[in-house]
């Protein structure tokens, strides 16, 4: 039942001109030119222009037009709506190319101009991957020089290829759809067998993208734009063309002005800020600054601390650290000498109050006058008593 839905939903999408608006014919060199059914000058008189025929993986020849720029440093790859082929659009193409100053490549889906197979949003897939490879091969593009552009229905593949490109260098989508069911029924929900789920892939897009669309597009609703742009992790400016519709954009003088802005924009990124941008999506700083945290606190604690790190123990007597200067340094700290009685780092419970050893009989200070007595028998007040017995003495002399 999702099958039939989905090619019933592809039936509405897809209108390719009929007959195509353009033949492709080969050169006496071998080459391929371009040849308009309307007028009798053939395309190919175009020195910039290059007339493919590109292979893809389901098995069909799709034509496409490579307008160079010899001042270009981007590259633009257009995907154009579902109602116009390459010969109709070369016109634009051209002006494009040396408005933006850019080199530009289009192609025909699957089924629409000169290109073989049917239109299905499968072959559009597998249309742009074919494309975006060839640009990689023959003209050694890659995606850091990259701008996709998605017109209508080309915002499909668009946002297929720009959500498997991280270092993509921007995307453009032009009258957007956010699903093609959304399209036909203004639903809030998707479904198994709705296509170009676009409101899906958008937030897979890691590069700044820029939103177009009429305020009056009687196709598709401004509010496709306006959700494809709230939900895009870069967002760019976007150009809500007053009064515009949904073919007639490129007519007003606010789509070129600010179509150029962005493009110009995008030469200007660096490579560094683009690494910077990258890991500001992944969440690196955040791994950075703790880790900075980290490092600055366990270098402040080696300050504090003193070199030689061992448990407290239960003897409550220890002098003042050396580094903090305070008779109980901090919890970190714990350095203390050995006790003298066991000679060992943790003190035993039997050693519990430890003083120096009274000097008259080798045992410990007396508790209440701390001096260097002894606590036991005649030691404390030995002094008084001696004195007593003196004076007995001077008595029994005397008398």
């Amino acid at each position: 039942m999702g099958c039939m839905v989905s090619r019933l939903a592809a039936k509405f999408a897809f209108f390719p001109p009929s007959p195509a608006t353009y033949q492709v014919k080969k050169r006496d060199d071998g080459r391929l030119m371009a040849v308009s059914s309307s007028m009798p000058i053939p395309l190919a008189d175009d020195g910039s222009l290059d007339v493919l025929l590109i292979d893809t993986k389901r098995g069909n020849k799709i034509v496409a037009f490579y307008l160079r720029n010899p001042y270009a440093r981007l590259t633009l790859l257009y995907s154009h709506g579902n109602a116009a082929d390459l010969g109709q659009l070369y016109d634009l193409f051209a002006q494009l190319k040396v408005n933006l100053k850019v080199n530009l490549m289009g192609y025909d889906y699957s089924g629409y101009g000169a290109s073989t197979g049917k239109p299905s949003e499968s072959n559009t897939y597998a249309d742009i991957e074919a494309v975006y490879e060839c640009l990689e091969t023959e003209y050694g593009v890659s995606q850091e020089d990259l701008i996709l552009y998605g017109q209508s229905v080309g915002s499909g593949p668009t946002l297929h290829l720009a959500a498997q490109l991280p270092r993509l260098r921007g995307v453009v989508l032009h009258s957007a759809i956010l699903s093609g069911l959304r399209v036909l029924c203004h639903v809030k929900f998707t479904l198994c067998f709705d296509i170009y789920k676009n409101v899906n892939k958008i937030k897979k897009v890691k590069c700044p993208v820029l939103v177009i669309h009429g305020t009056e597009d009687d196709v598709v609703n401004w509010l496709h734009g306006n959700g494809l742009w709230k939900m895009a992790r870069e967002p760019y400016e976007p150009l809500w063309i007053k009064g515009g519709g949904h073919c007639n954009l490129e007519i007003y003088p606010d789509y070129i002005r600010h179509l150029c802005r962005f493009i110009k924009e995008m030469e200007s990124i660096t490579t560094a800020v683009r690494l910077k941008k990258i890991r500001e999506s992944l969440g690196l700083h955040k791994r950075s600054n703790t880790n900075t945290t980290t490092t600055s606190t366990a270098i402040s604690t080696r300050r504090r601390c003193c070199k030689i790190k061992l448990r407290r123990t239960k003897c409550c007597w220890w002098p003042k650290c050396p580094e903090s200067l305070i008779p109980k340094c901090s919890t970190k700290c714990c350095w203390w000498p050995k006790c003298p009685e066991s000679w060992i780092p943790k003190c035993s419970t039997k050693c519990f109050f430890w003083r120096p050893k009274c000097p008259e009989c080798s045992r410990p200070s007396c508790i209440k006058c701390f001096s260097w007595q002894c606590f036991v028998g005649g030691c404390c007040g030995s002094d008084e008593k001696e004195k007593e017995k003196e004076k007995e003495e001077k008595e029994r002399q005397n008398g």
